[in-house]
């Protein structure tokens, strides 16, 4: 057990599993870590936000779709020390499901954005997000 009592700086995020029609919404990270490789939607908590709030404003800035707070349910909390290359990270996966495609838009980080079968997901997803999208479909 440590006795080290160095205070870990600890990132806040959210993060949104998006379902349709038997898809779910990725997005292409435009830089680092992970640049190129497809990802949840989802980014850092700014100052004043909740985890639920932070969910909506990141599925909209870089997806371009906009979910109701009250449709979003929590996945769980993801917290693996060694999740993200950049240090701690911990965050908070809401989902929800649409009774339809509704086309993305790409925006913010994203270099794209788009709707992947469940059965045909790509190889590697980013970060521990095919662990989040497994939590969330088998909900």
């Amino acid at each position: 057990m440590s006795t080290d009592t160095t205070p870990e700086t600890i990132r806040y995020t959210a993060d949104v599993v998006l379902f349709a029609a038997g898809h779910v919404l990725l997005i292409e990270r435009g830089w680092d870590p992970h640049a190129g490789c497809w990802a949840l939607p989802g980014g850092h908590v700014d100052e004043g936000e909740t985890s639920l709030v932070a969910s909506v404003r990141e599925l909209e800035e870089e997806a371009g779709i906009t979910v109701p707070a009250t449709d979003l349910l929590q996945v769980g909390v993801f917290d693996a020390v060694a999740r993200d290359a950049r240090g701690r990270y911990v965050s908070v996966a809401y989902t929800a499901t649409l009774p339809a495609l509704v086309e993305p838009t790409a925006g913010d980080d994203a270099t794209a954005a788009r709707w992947w079968p469940l059965d045909a997901l790509p190889d590697l997803l980013a970060f521990d997000h095919a662990e989040i999208v497994a939590a969330a479909t088998n909900r």
